[in-house]
Order: C-alpha cells, then structure tokens, then sequence
C-alpha cells in the first residue's frame, strides 16, 4: 500500500490480547529434504535447483534441515520455545506426485503424523497448502499459465483436507501469490524459471482461482472451527519529495493489489499496467466471484517498505518495477539486514493499519511472515548471539502493538522462520532461523533470538525496552548490519 511513513503517537501497550498465536514458520522444500523419500515427485524446485547457474553456491534442497526425518526433534524444539502455533506447509508432490490422481499414502501419513504431533504438545497446526512446490509433471504442460493447474489444486487440497483437516487450526490456500507469478514466471529468478509477460499474466488469475477453488473445497471439508485465509506479501511504497506519487500508486497495484484486490474487493487494480494484468478472455464467468469468497483471515508477510523518488530526468534511470518517471532508493540512515532489505518496523504498522482499513470487521489479521536475515555464527562459547535479530523482532513486535493500539485485529505472529533453512535463489547462504542449523551435521543450536522470543511468547507480552539497547538508551548497532 502506499504510506508516507513516521512514528505513531500512539502509546505502547506491553501485552498483546488474550489468545494471541505465537509462532514459527517454515515452508516444506526449504526445510523437509528427502526429496525422493516415499514416493514423492518432483517438484519444479528440484529441477530448477539441478539446473546450472540458477542457485547461489549449486545449492539444492535435497536435504535442507532434514526434518523429514528429524521433525519429532524440531517440534520438541518448538515447544522448548513456548510458541503455541506452527505454520508448516505440505508438499504437493510429497502428497501427490504427479500433481493429480490418487494420493501417495506416505505423503499423507507425514503429515498426519506432523499435525498430531502439534496436537500432543498444545501447538495449534497453521497449514500452507502451497508454497511455491510445483509438481514438476504440472509445469510440463503449462505450470501456473494452465487454467487445469487450478483445478488440479483443488483435487490436491481435497485430498489434504480430508485426510488431516480434523486437526482445525489455520489453513492458508496460497503463500505469496506474487513472487510465484513474478519471480517464477515474469524474471526468472524463482522456478519455474520463466521470464515472459503473458505465462506471468496468466500465471497470476490462475493462482488466484486457485486459491477460489480450494477455499470452496475447505469450506466444504474443514470443521467450523477452522479458519481459512491467504498469505500475501505486502511491501508498502513510500513516495518521497515531489512528482513521484504516480509512479508509487502504480508499483503500489502491481507489487501488492494485484493479488489483495481481487481476494478483497473481487477486481483487478486499475492503475496496474496491461501486461501486468491477466487478459479478459482468461477470466471465465464466475471467476471473481469465487476469488473474492469470504475468507477468515488475511496473512500478512512483511519484511520491507519499497522507497521511490522522481527518476532524474538526464539519467531516465527506471524503478526495479520499470515504472517510468521513479527509481527505487534506500534511505541512508536506515539499516538494512543481510538480505540489503532496509529495516523499517513502522512499514509493518502502517501495513496493518491499511489492510484493516480495507477489509471487513469480521476479518483477523495474522502475521504469517516476519524475520531477519544476518550474518549468524556459533560463537568460541558455543552460543549464538544474535543481536541483530533480537532488535529487528523487538521493533516490529512494539509496531504490532502500535498497531492493535489503533484498533487492528491482530490475532497472532509468526517469525521467519524456525530453522535456518534453503533460501531459495540465496541458497544457504541467508540465515533467516531461530534456531542455527550447521547444514554438514544437522545440529541445531537455539539463537539468542530464540530465548527473545519465548519470552515475549510466555508472558504473551514485550519487555519494557529494547533489550539490545546500550546504557545510554540506544538500541545497540547489529552485528552486521548495514547502512545507506
């Protein structure tokens, strides 16, 4: 959406609501491994992690963290930290793989065994029915661009549904709709690996009636007390000085509206560009009406706001978006993780804010998405401190209590992410976790942000102040950490 930013007056409050989820996320190729265990399939992941020059360092998620065979280890851990959700997704090809027909039994018994081992610890299952796992036969004959794929998806989500949906909990149909259709199909950074307007257009409507069709199908299936909702990334972009506002409104509908508007309102943005947007002649009758059924919740996954300013005339220096008259920029004087993302919680209050604006009083609002990445080491004392971690939770938590302080129905967070994991394109060279995970032994080694966490968690409320911040009341600079 797009903000002008600033601080909120608003006064703090220490605890969060009554009920609130605490939690962790993790997605299935980023953490599972054993990617020829059991009958699962290829995903298009496999494949674009086997194919020369696309993953930093010739990483693959073959073995990942290993959980396939170690998740009774990590959800001891998670419990160890007093976090009472896990959002876990399920792999399409674990679970059929050839992304349609009958279930492989195997595939189904994991993850049964994952939710009821939640169950048996007190944790609350939050489910991810897609996280970027294509089955790679799917993508052979057209991937997300094939209107079949979302009808393939909810035969997929049925057979889920049915087998594990008992458990309740939160469902989430899609995890950010967006980067699958841009970075998977627009510029090739993400696999499938295409780089083509049109698969990108169609890739987007077809994702978003994906995600109408699933939520008919677990609407049909789940028990009552289940919710059901959408995980969308939401960058709000900052217009700075003069003549960028249009350029902002425009990057603004297709980097986030594209994907928010029609689950919310049930169209497409005006102000994104035509071959941003899918063709009329894709949009079936009916087709919005089931994309924009009600929902429970809205997830949001926030890790930066996007700056732009008017572009100078002499360079014509284009956005990362191609948006004409703009270029991105970075404030210098705020810091940046590891990723060069800058750091920025008040983006996260004012996203917030602006979703409730938009959307029913009826609607939670769950943080599916929030975290860190840094340059995290085991230390000579066998610890691992990381400080900057610690501040950048600290900060968005007290934004997210800025936020409920304003009337937004935050209902629960979950932090990116449990282990450090496969980072996708970064490979294993981005640490995101929690917990350290040494790749060559599968130790696991909880981070000083672990303990941060479980205490916010078990008191279900902040410290006083920044626990990073130095005698003098500044919050300490993160090792690590960037500026300008």
């Amino acid at each position: 959406m797009t903000t002008t930013g600033g601080a909120d007056p608003a006064a703090r409050m220490r605890k969060f609501p009554a009920g609130f989820l605490w939690g962790a996320a993790t997605s299935a190729y980023q953490i599972e491994g054993a990617v020829a265990a059991d009958g699962r399939g290829p995903s298009v992941w496999d494949t674009f992690c086997h194919t020369a020059g696309k993953i930093a360092g010739s990483d693959t998620g073959d073995v990942a963290c290993d959980f396939y065979h170690r998740y009774e280890e990590d959800l001891d851990l998670l419990a160890s930290l007093g976090l009472n959700s896990f959002r876990f997704s399920i792999a399409w090809p674990r679970v059929q793989p050839s992304g349609r027909g009958p279930a492989n039994r195997a595939g189904l018994d994991f993850y049964r065994a994952i939710a009821d081992g939640l169950g048996q610890r007190g944790i609350t299952p939050a489910i991810t029915l897609y996280h970027w796992d294509l089955p790679q036969a799917l993508e052979d004959v057209g991937g997300w661009a094939n209107r079949d794929t979302a009808e393939r998806f909810a035969e997929y989500t049925r057979l889920v549904a049915e087998a594990i949906g008992d458990v309740g909990g939160l469902w989430i149909t899609l995890n950010e709709p967006q980067q699958v259709a841009n970075q998977g199909y627009r510029v090739g950074t993400h696999a499938p690996g295409h780089r083509d307007d049109g698969l990108a257009a169609a890739a987007t409507h077809h994702l978003l009636l994906g995600h109408g069709l699933a939520l008919e199908v677990l609407r049909e299936t789940l028990p009552s007390e289940a919710q059901v909702g959408i995980s969308i990334d939401i960058h709000p972009v900052r217009a700075i000085g003069d003549n960028a506002d249009e350029g902002a409104a425009i990057i603004d509908a297709e980097q986030n509206r594209v994907f928010f508007d029609p689950v919310l309102h049930g169209q497409y943005p005006r102000l994104a560009r035509e071959h941003i947007l899918p063709p009329p002649s894709l949009i079936a009758p009916g087709d919005m009406k089931l994309i924009c059924a009600p929902i429970d919740f809205m997830g949001i996954n926030y890790y930066n706001p996007h700056y732009v300013k008017a572009a100078d005339a002499a360079a014509g220096q284009p956005s990362s978006s191609a948006v004409a008259g703009v270029v991105d920029f970075k404030p210098a004087e705020l810091p940046q993780t590891s990723m060069g993302w800058t750091i920025e919680p008040d983006g996260l209050l004012d996203t917030l804010v602006a979703v409730n604006d938009e959307t029913p009083d009826s609607l939670d609002l769950y943080i599916t998405e929030n975290g860190c990445a840094a340059p995290d080491r085991i230390g000579a004392d066998g610890e691992v401190d990381d400080v900057e971690r610690v501040s950048y939770l600290y900060g968005h938590l007290a934004a997210a209590q800025r936020a409920i302080a304003r009337g937004v129905p935050l209902a629960g967070y979950f932090v990116w992410s449990l282990l450090d994991n496969f980072e996708w394109a970064w490979g294993y060279d981005k640490r995101f976790g929690l917990v350290f995970v040494d790749f060559e032994t599968q130790q696991r080694v909880a981070k000083r942000s672990a303990g941060f966490l479980r205490d916010v968690a078990t008191t279900n409320a902040l410290p006083d102040g920044d626990p990073t911040a130095t005698p003098d009341g500044r919050a300490a600079q993160p090792a690590g950490a960037e500026t300008g």
